[in-house]
């Protein structure tokens, strides 16, 4: 980590010797009073008060409605009682200022219509456009406002800003969408040398202007998804997606802020992930936290991994839980709790709560 980063990070970019974050602190393994939770999708559509929003606008218009992603933000952070903020935002919100086109179709999720796959597509992608995304920005401005004096705890919330990785974006570009095998994204990345690497670079170009935009309006911590990297072997990854994703990680870093890199599905690749150099590497559900970071020696923080599905259990089950990934942490330096995935519909709201609480208990200093 670089003087820059914990310099930005401790203080914040406009003032200095404000409160620090017990999130931001968690995120370079410096001490805190107890282990700091926030949860993947904690604004979603598990949450009657986001329900009641959607009821009038459609995902694409509260993301790029301010004061609506704002909003739901806001109340999704004070209702959990949670340590971090995320933006409300959607991975794909950069493929309308490179030239491609998307929407959320019912039971389908995104669908990109026409799909990138050809080398004369890929050099037609904008990279000059990106500040049409200005209003994620402006929503974190709100965000950051609203929460800009310390809490009771004498805690400073957490804004989290975010962006996809380089593979996950071009997969969707690529496939048109989700995919269950990737083989339009593969195929690409396997036979075109010059359509794969330039597609990386213009995604990059794109996302450390997008992240700058959501530093310079008061992201505390920058995390990157890449949520279909679990789609890749570990050779795969090393020789086509390591790269730029480290680009992406250390211009991001050179903001002077922290990075988190998600993916799902990606026990395997946790010790080249861990190359990219960024700060804290979020686990999936499916290894033990203590193996997870133990495959990454240690050497960075690391976020979770409850799973999400858990949250339906009995209370009894839940709690236990909880307490297994905190006891798997063991207290040492740079455990933010998380799930490995995101809060998924239906999840009842009184254990999304409950396991905040939870958290708090066992993970006192």
């Amino acid at each position: 980590m670089s003087d820059l980063v914990s310099e930005r990070a401790l203080n914040g970019p406009a003032s200095p010797g404000a409160a620090v974050s017990r999130f931001v602190r968690a995120c370079l393994r410096q001490s805190v009073d107890r282990t700091p939770v926030w949860l993947l999708r904690q604004a979603g559509r598990y949450m009657p008060e986001y329900m009641a929003v959607r009821k009038h606008h459609s995902l694409l218009e509260i993301c790029r409605t301010p004061e609506i992603a704002a909003e739901v933000t806001i109340t999704a952070a004070e209702r959990l009682g949670v340590d971090a903020a995320i933006i409300f935002a959607d991975l794909l919100l950069p493929f309308t200022p490179m030239g491609v086109e998307f929407e959320f179709l019912a039971g389908e999720g995104p669908v990109v219509h026409a799909p990138v796959r050809t080398v004369e597509q890929v050099r037609a992608l904008r990279t000059d456009r990106v500040e049409e995304l200005s209003y994620v920005a402006q929503a974190i401005e709100r965000v950051a406002k609203h929460f800009s004096a310390p809490r009771a705890d004498g805690d400073q919330l957490g804004i989290i800003g975010f962006c996809g990785a380089p593979f996950t974006l071009a997969s969707y570009m690529i496939e048109g969408g989700s995919s269950r095998n990737y083989v339009e994204t593969k195929r690409m990345m396997y036979g075109d040398r010059e359509a794969w690497p330039l597609l990386m670079a213009k995604l990059v170009e794109v996302l450390v202007t997008y992240a700058a935009q959501q530093v310079e309006a008061g992201a505390d911590v920058i995390q990157i998804f890449d949520s279909w990297a679990g789609a890749l072997s570990v050779t795969d990854y090393r020789e086509y997606c390591l790269a730029p994703t480290t680009e992406l990680v250390r211009r991001v870093q050179a903001l002077g802020v922290p990075v988190i890199y998600f993916g799902v599905d990606t026990a395997s690749l946790l010790p080249a992930m861990r190359e990219t150099g960024a700060d804290v590497i979020g686990l999936d559900w499916r290894v033990p936290l203590d193996e997870g970071w133990k495959a990454l020696g240690y050497r960075c923080a690391v976020q979770g991994n409850l799973d999400p599905i858990a949250l339906f259990a009995p209370e009894e089950v839940l709690r236990a839980r909880v307490r297994e990934v905190m006891d798997s942490a063991a207290k040492r330096l740079g455990h933010i709790f998380n799930l490995g995935h995101g809060i998924v519909p239906g999840t009842p709201v009184e254990s999304v709560i409950k396991t905040v609480e939870w958290v708090k208990e066992f993970g006192a200093r």
